[in-house]
């Protein structure tokens, strides 16, 4: 066992939310005791100990929704890409990727996005994987990499007709067999849910396919009205709005994850509460899409849980809360509205989303819950306390003074240096790997 301890450590427990001079005391896969640094020296002498030198220990972060395939975009230009709508952004750009990614991408892919989200504290993902160029093993070459790089991930395939029959009913059973394998071979760092796709990407049809492949196995990711693309089809197709077809569809419901949910009304966001659907935000995708600001304060006000995620724009989770928050403000013309969402979204509802899937608690420190557990890079000087941590977190910190990231027990990075894990050479593996995809894009 070893004993996290030196530092300010936030709980995130109602009951002992702070210890100004906290430990955390760890023993296999599970926290089994938080409280005075002196106190549990003293009653785990044997303890291994790990020191947070002051700093601040805390749980480690949970993305809602991210997307493992975009991870080799970065930096790339791709040939007379200029999109003037998000229908454009997507067939232009991601589209363009997924269609090329083959296996060896995926696992690339997996292999940045994981390195990244220990760098950043993120020891939890919930991922919306698209490879259109190689359906078939996916999920299970990402799941691979999740269990070598010891991230929690709850993963799925993204259904979609775009790119004809025999692609979606590949897509359909990547979802179907991946489930399967994660009930018949239950481990508590992996999870699955039925992805599919925006509803203007796919037929009654091929959504009653999922609904009958899936057979109430998991819960289902799906985008939902994050353009007005979406909202348009929908009516125009089928004379009703996108929440209304997945409720007459039988796919809302409690372990049901919506994406994005910008252009939803009142009546739309009422089927969301009746049914206990989650929803999750990604403020600077849709900022950085131009497509709207979702109606997170709106949709708090009616008891949905809503969650945050970053569309993979970034792995930072305190910067995706912190633009959060401003586009909130921004959007009602209000400097004193969107805290207690923003917060509630990331600190609250995550583990609540990770709840549904994983048994473990997660998002607290606390005996009994799972060991996930950062020490930030972060000494204040002005008062600290439980009482305003989020005003620290929001106006101080970021996800890259992360020097420590423990997920399920396991040491993944201490002092910044990850543990176990060659980064130089799967670095240049990812690069090799990205510079065949961009030349397969660009010609």
């Amino acid at each position: 066992m070893y004993l996290i301890t030196n530092g300010k450590v936030i709980t995130r427990d109602r009951e002992n939310p702070y210890f100004e001079n906290g430990a955390v005391a760890v023993d296999g896969s599970k926290i089994i005791e938080v409280g005075d640094a002196p106190a549990l020296k003293l009653k785990y002498p044997g303890a291994e100990i790990i020191d947070a030198e002051g700093n601040v220990i805390m749980p480690a972060f949970i993305n809602a929704h991210t997307h493992i395939y975009s991870a080799l975009a970065r930096g790339l230009s791709i040939n007379g890409y200029n999109p003037t709508n998000f229908y454009e952004i997507l067939d232009g750009m991601w589209w363009a990727i997924d269609r090329r990614l083959d296996l060896e991408g995926t696992r690339a892919s997996a292999y940045a996005t994981y390195i990244e989200c220990i760098k950043n504290g993120v020891t939890t993902i919930f991922d919306h994987h698209a490879s259109y160029g190689c359906v078939p093993g996916s999920l299970f070459e990402i799941a691979d990499v999740a269990k070598e790089m010891g991230i929690r991930s709850c993963l799925c395939y993204e259904v979609s007709d775009r790119d004809g029959e025999e692609k979606c009913s590949q897509a359909i059973k990547e979802n179907y067999d991946f489930i399967k394998y994660t009930k018949d071979e239950p481990n508590n760092m992996l999870k699955a849910m039925f992805g599919m796709h925006a509803l203007f990407t796919i037929s009654d049809k091929t959504m009653e396919k999922c609904v009958e492949a899936n057979n109430g196995m998991t819960g289902f990711h799906i985008h939902v009205s994050e353009g007005t693309n979406d909202v348009e089809d929908t009516w125009m197709k089928y004379g009703k709005r996108p929440v209304e077809r997945l409720l007459d569809s039988g796919i809302l419901g409690e372990k049901t994850l919506l994406g994005h949910c910008i252009h939803v009304n009142d009546e739309e966001m009422n089927i969301i509460k009746e049914t206990g659907t989650m929803v999750v935000n990604n403020p600077e995708s849709n900022m950085g899409n131009a497509v709207g600001c979702a109606p997170v304060i709106n949709l708090f006000h009616r008891g949905i849980t809503v969650g945050l995620g970053t569309d993979a724009y970034t792995h930072d989770m305190l910067e995706s809360l912190k633009v959060a928050l401003t586009i909130q403000r921004h959007n009602a013309k209000m400097p004193n509205v969107g805290w207690a969402e923003a917060t509630g979204m990331l600190f609250d509802n995550n583990p609540k989303i990770c709840a549904k899937y994983f048994d473990e608690p997660l998002g607290v420190l606390k005996a009994g819950a799972a060991a996930d557990i950062i020490i930030m890079d972060y000494k204040p000087y002005t008062p600290f306390s439980d009482a305003n941590i989020d005003g620290h977190i929001i106006y101080g910190m970021n996800g890259r003074q992360c020097l420590t990231t423990i997920a399920n027990g396991r040491v993944l990075m201490k002092n910044r240096e990850l543990i176990g894990i060659d980064e130089e050479k799967i670095n240049a593996d990812i690069t090799e790997t990205a510079k065949k995809l961009w030349k397969s894009i660009n010609g």
